[in-house]
């Protein structure tokens, strides 16, 4: 492995899983950001642009300061998962190994409920690192970007990266997982990010008539929280926000404006 290569096997175990999962962590970001940016902004730059939400491309600048922080999130999700689970198997957690102990439908629902879970802890946690006695010392950093890119997604100031960071003993220490289940749930929880952050509209110009654009949120409503800085304060669905009447007032007339642009270059 990768990680047996850079990492010496002379150090502690604990030291070497500490890089290890700073590693790893930072190799699949860098990974679906490095393919989302070069697909975003290098290849369909041009067919895409239209659906750029805002038209004009990510100062180097700030790309090089996101992918700074971004570095030093994967440092901070390596010491919480070291700790995590070096207390979990000292003390006992809920994450199991044989998949026939819970079954193939648990090993599914766990992957849904890690997302509806994971989903409520960043609305509550996001709209709380707004209050203005934290804003700057835990998520000033983030918005910093205000025209985000892919490598946004995990620009961080320290405490913010240990507070997302926090779903990995939130669920491990209370539903039942299988590490692959898990590994499945990160993948989604670094695409869904990535994707919120590349600054183009995917979704379909109808869905915001459909009760599937009430649910499912879209990179326009992150892109807008950037913008604006308050409201819009969900990750992957927009359920929170309409509940506690937290949607930016123009959300749904941006994300029409953003998805009905002609075609044209820029």
């Amino acid at each position: 492995m990768l990680r047996d290569l850079l990492i010496p096997q002379t150090w502690p175990k604990s030291v070497q899983m500490y890089f290890g999962i700073a590693l790893e962590n930072w190799l699949r970001y860098a990974l679906v950001a490095g393919i989302a940016w070069l697909l975003a902004y290098v290849i369909f730059k041009r067919r895409w642009w239209r659906r750029k939400i805002i038209q004009k491309t990510p100062a180097s600048a700030d790309v090089r300061r996101e992918m700074k922080w971004s570095l030093l999130t994967a440092v901070v999700y390596g010491l919480v998962g070291v700790t995590t689970i070096l207390i979990g198997k000292a003390w006992g957690w809920q994450m199991y190994r044989k998949i026939d102990s819970h079954g193939w439908v648990w090993f599914v629902a766990s992957i849904g409920i890690a997302i509806v879970v994971h989903d409520t802890w960043f609305y509550w946690t996001h709209r709380l690192m707004h209050h203005r006695r934290l804003f700057r010392l835990f998520h000033r950093v983030h918005h910093e970007s205000t025209n985000p890119s892919p490598w946004a997604a995990y620009s961080f100031a320290p405490l913010e990266a240990a507070v997302q960071a926090g779903i990995f003993p939130l669920l491990v220490f209370t539903v039942p997982m299988h590490p692959l289940a898990f590994f499945a749930f990160m993948i989604w929880q670094i695409v869904f990010n990535v994707v919120g952050h590349t600054g183009y509209e995917y979704c379909p110009s109808w869905l915001m008539k459909s009760w599937l654009g009430k649910v499912l949120n879209t990179p326009t409503n992150h892109v807008q929280h950037h913008e604006k800085m308050r409201g819009n304060y969900g990750l992957y669905f927009n359920i929170w926000d309409r509940l506690m009447g937290t949607n930016h007032k123009d959300y749904e007339a941006r994300f029409h404006e953003v998805t009905t642009r002609p075609h044209t270059h820029s």
